[in-house]
Formats: C-alpha cells, sequence, structure tokens
C-alpha cells in the first residue's frame, strides 16, 4: 500500500477521487497474491473497494504527512484492512489451504 500511494503522489495524483483501483490493477493483483496465495477463491467484487478505499487512506496519510509519526500505518490496517471481513475471509481461506495450524 505505502510504495502504491508513494508512486500515485510521484506522478502528480493531488486528489484522493482521482485513485481507482480494478481488478486489473497491479496493486490488486499483488494483495490477491499475497491473500489468497494458490487462488482457492474467486476474489469478490467487494475487494476492489476494500483495496481502493486503504490506497486512498494511505495517499491521504503520506500526502498530510503522517508518515513520519511511529506506527503511522497501524491504523489504517485495522481500520481499513484488517477489520474487513473479505480479506478476513481470504486470511482465513488461505490459512486452511495451507494447513492450518500446526
Amino acid at each position: 500500500m505505502d510504495k502504491f500511494a508513494r508512486q500515485a503522489l510521484a506522478e502528480g495524483i493531488t486528489s484522493r477521487e482521482d485513485i481507482v483501483v480494478t481488478m486489473d490493477s497491479e496493486i490488486f493483483r499483488t494483495l490477491n497474491q499475497h491473500y489468497n496465495r494458490n487462488n482457492h477463491v474467486q476474489p469478490p467484487e467487494s475487494l476492489v473497494n476494500v483495496v481502493q478505499e486503504s490506497l486512498r487512506e494511505f495517499f491521504d496519510a503520506i500526502r498530510l504527512g503522517k508518515d513520519a509519526e511511529p506506527s503511522w500505518k497501524k491504523q489504517i490496517y485495522k481500520v481499513r484492512l484488517m477489520n474487513d471481513v473479505v480479506v478476513r475471509q481470504l486470511v482465513l481461506v488461505n490459512f486452511i489451504h495451507a494447513g492450518g495450524a500446526r
């Protein structure tokens, strides 16, 4: 997220609304591969919105200089990603297919 938000700023994007994520976006493919390593499940369409809003949160935080604060990412992840049902489902599916807790 951090990398893609910084890239958007470097490309001259100034508004969070200009950040649009699709299922074909590099960031979406990267995150889907991370959470759904072997493509065990079809990513839900709502995951695109989760990724887009999360990226926008990172973008705003970096643009406002909040990245200079310790643990600046923690609040974004807690609110946007880790509490989202879609992401929790993908993490659980990956965990189960990896053999669960050993």
